[in-house]
């Protein structure tokens, strides 16, 4: 389905503050122009709108206009010594040579990426985003 149309129907269904106190929006997603798009899309609608999916985190998190929080790429959890999770020489050689082969899961520098939101108890408005990165 698509994302615009869907998120508009459950808009016009659904309010922030009277249907629910607060509303996370995960958009799982290739397209960076398009994830940057949803975040307008649902800015003041939405407490926090984060995109997912290309395991890369970007640098643009951020308070909206309408005061919801937002990123474009949150990260990954996984090995971050690695080809999106997978043992780099494995995915070097497929890219270089262009035979499919099998790429394993990496296992070195394992962390976890995302992000943490202050969200007012009273009102429901975010205070502060913060993107976060954890080493194990």
């Amino acid at each position: 389905e698509d994302a615009f149309k869907t998120s508009k129907g459950f808009l016009e269904k659904y309010k922030l503050k009277e249907d629910y106190d607060f509303l996370v929006v995960d958009f799982h997603g290739e397209i960076t122009s398009e994830k940057n798009a949803i975040g307008h899309f649902f800015d003041g609608k939405a407490t926090l709108v984060v995109g997912t999916h290309t395991h890369v985190p970007t640098a643009d998190g951020r308070i909206l206009k309408g005061g919801t929080a937002y990123q474009t790429d949150l990260g990954m959890t996984g090995p971050r010594e690695s080809v999106l999770g997978r043992e780099i020489e494995a995915c070097l050689a497929r890219f270089v040579d262009g035979m499919p082969r099998k790429c394993p899961v990496a296992e070195n520098d394992v962390g976890m990426q995302g992000c943490m939101v202050k969200v007012n108890r009273l009102d429901g408005s975010v205070e502060a985003f913060e993107r976060v990165e954890f080493r194990i």
